[in-house]
């Protein structure tokens, strides 16, 4: 089992927070709050920032990060979600120093004098929008309404729904682009997954249903691909990353399907997603490894855009 020193945790202080549960699931999710939220940072989508999420004698999320601050850009945990196209922000290459852009799932942010897009920047936010949450015993649903600004304006909603039939938790998205312009947006989900705390190594194992391309080889010999998996050489101590961007995928959506499991602790999830996926960045450290799998949206004014994902939790030991 994985221990951390922890300058400041989630458990050290109460936020805004909700749980749901299905029965064989129990997932504490962290609410979205300009004031009092556990996550103010302008990275990562501000919905959905699950805790915990335990299955069985399993627990598959929790602080995986040394430091805390709110404002951090990644202090956050759980299946979290980024929207980013081509390393920039919706508005941010046509608003002028001191203007406004706009990050999807946080709000308006304000442009310094700068000359390119730093997206694990924390930027001031002049408008978080409008979050309303709705909570209904295995489901919750988060809208964010975010005003005009400089023709862009949207309604996101994302609902996360646990089945009480299936060892299964839903993450299902709508976009609809109420402004004047429309936007592209790429989005991935970082999956910080910490399965029972079990420090990253040869027993983490993932797996694609297409043979892996590697961009690059992993550092140091950590890592390789081996055919549809990656394989870790040797545990990660601190200090250590193994990461790279995968090719290999085709333009079908039955390639967003990926296994990630603990063989020592036998926690394993399969994530699918329902639509075609346009890039995969991979990173792991000691405490955390994360398949990210990219889709791309085009979304004109007027019109919206649905997506989901599904992640089925299981024991490999077959319990």
């Amino acid at each position: 089992m994985l221990f951390l020193s922890l300058t400041c945790s989630a458990a050290d202080q109460e936020f805004p927070n909700a749980q749901i549960s299905s029965g064989s699931i129990t997932a504490k999710i962290l609410l979205p709050d300009a004031e009092r939220g556990y996550y103010r940072g302008t990275r990562f989508d501000w919905s959905g920032v699950i805790q915990s999420l335990k299955f069985k004698d399993h627990e598959y999320f929790g602080q995986w990060f040394p430091k805390y601050d709110p404002k951090l850009h990644d202090a956050i945990m759980g299946p979290v979600e980024e929207f980013v196209y081509n390393e920039s922000a919706v508005g941010y290459d046509e608003a002028k120093p001191g203007g406004e852009f706009v990050r999807i799932g946080v709000g308006a942010l304000r442009k310094p004098d700068e000359s390119k897009f730093q997206r694990f920047k924390t930027y001031d936010i002049t408008d978080p929008g409008k979050w309303t949450v709705h909570k209904v015993g295995n489901w919750i649903e988060f809208t964010q309404d975010l005003a005009d600004h400089n023709g862009y304006a949207y309604r996101y909603t994302k609902r996360i729904t646990l089945d009480k039939s299936h060892p299964r938790m839903t993450i299902q998205h709508t976009l609809k682009n109420t402004g004047k312009k429309a936007f592209t947006t790429s989005q991935y989900n970082h999956n910080f997954f910490m399965l029972d705390g079990e420090p990253t190594g040869p027993d983490s194992a993932v797996a694609f249903p297409f043979d892996l391309k590697a961009e690059k080889p992993f550092q140091n010999g950590l890592a390789e691909v081996q055919g549809k998996r990656v394989a870790y050489l040797k545990e990660l101590q601190n200090g250590e990353t193994a990461s790279t961007e995968f090719q290999g995928f085709s333009k079908s959506a039955s390639d967003y399907d990926i296994r990630v499991e603990n063989r020592k602790s036998g926690a394993g999830v399969r994530i699918q997603g329902d639509q075609p996926i346009t890039r995969i960045v991979y990173w792991s450290i000691r405490t955390t490894f994360c398949p990210e799998a990219y889709i791309t949206m085009e979304v004109p004014p007027g019109k919206q855009t649905k997506w989901n994902y599904t992640y089925t939790f299981y024991d490999t030991r077959g319990k």
